[in-house]
């Protein structure tokens, strides 16, 4: 009943999230081919909107793009004559995909190891260390440290390639510039929860019990610990799956990002709409997902309408 429930809540959002972004971008004056309209016949012009249904009253356009998106469909690009959205996203998502994996994996890892150094070790040197760590990473925006990895570690000391997508050392630098930030949130996400969970009851009984400092931090702190980390990690998730548009146009790396950020300055609506859609039920099924693995960290936490 709960999976029924949140199925049909996901889809509600979805249906949300699509009427949104389509009355937005129609409020917008102008079209894609506004630029156009100068340069070309007025037929000419009048026929390529009659194409992409652009002439249609707004309300019609919206009932024939959620047909088709009901269908699967996301339509043609209009700046690409070759290729459909569909295609687009299935060409974009893999190195995106692979580009966020990456980067969640180091932030993830590294973000907990110095959370739970910084714990242990509270108010003493590594403590310190790790939070200035994590200060300097949530500082310094991923669209800074980009160009700042590039031109030290590629272009000065020649580590790396500059740019472009390849092999896995075109993925270092930018798996880098995506992750030092989500790294320094979550080590400081960890560290919080650990000193909570350390002053509580459960764990002084099972240090009192005899069992080792590292079977008490792995078995009950660290586990406790990262169940608020969970509600910060969905929405990384998501986010960086998809790509992170400003890195991935520094890179140029051909994922979703350089679709979409060339989609709003060409006013590709197919493709806006596209990549919005598809980052939005990333979002949404990755949030459900959290919530299961809740369930799986924490067995008192009960997945029902009920429940608390």
């Amino acid at each position: 009943m709960y999976i029924l429930k949140r199925i049909f809540t996901m889809l509600v959002t979805l249906w949300i999230i699509v009427t949104l972004t389509f009355v937005i971008m129609h409020s917008i004056p102008g079209d894609p081919f506004a630029s156009d309209a100068k340069a070309l016949p007025e037929e000419i012009v009048n026929n390529m909107r009659a194409k992409y249904n652009l002439d249609e009253p707004l309300p019609v356009q919206y009932v024939l793009y959620l047909k088709n998106l009901i269908q699967f469909d996301l339509g043609p690009s209009i700046q690409s004559k070759t290729r459909d959205v569909n295609t687009l996203i299935a060409e974009g998502f893999g190195p995106s995909a692979i580009l966020g994996i990456q980067s969640l994996i180091v932030a993830i890892f590294f973000g907990i190891v110095l959370g739970v150094v910084a714990a242990l070790y509270h108010n003493r040197f590594l403590d310190n260390l790790s939070m200035l760590v994590a200060i300097v990473g949530i500082s310094i925006p991923s669209f800074i440290l980009a160009p700042l990895l590039i031109k030290y570690l590629a272009v000065e000391w020649h580590w790396f390639p500059v740019a472009s997508w390849g092999t896995w050392k075109h993925t270092v630098l930018p798996t880098i510039a995506l992750s030092v930030g989500p790294l320094a949130i979550i080590a400081r996400f960890v560290r919080t929860s650990m000193l909570e969970v350390l002053n509580q009851n459960y764990i002084k009984m099972a240090e009192a019990k005899g069992l080792s400092t590292s079977a008490v931090m792995i078995k009950h702190g660290i586990r406790n610990a990262l169940i608020p980390v969970l509600s910060f990690i969905g929405p990384l998730f998501a986010s960086i799956i998809t790509g992170t548009f400003v890195v991935e146009k520094i890179f140029a790396i051909p994922g979703i990002g350089k679709y979409f950020v060339d989609s709003i300055f060409n006013r590709d609506y197919p493709v806006i709409l596209g990549t919005t859609i598809f980052y939005s039920m990333i979002l949404i099924l990755t949030l459900f997902i959290i919530d299961l693995c809740y369930r799986l960290i924490d067995p008192r936490i009960k997945l029902s309408s009920g429940g608390n």
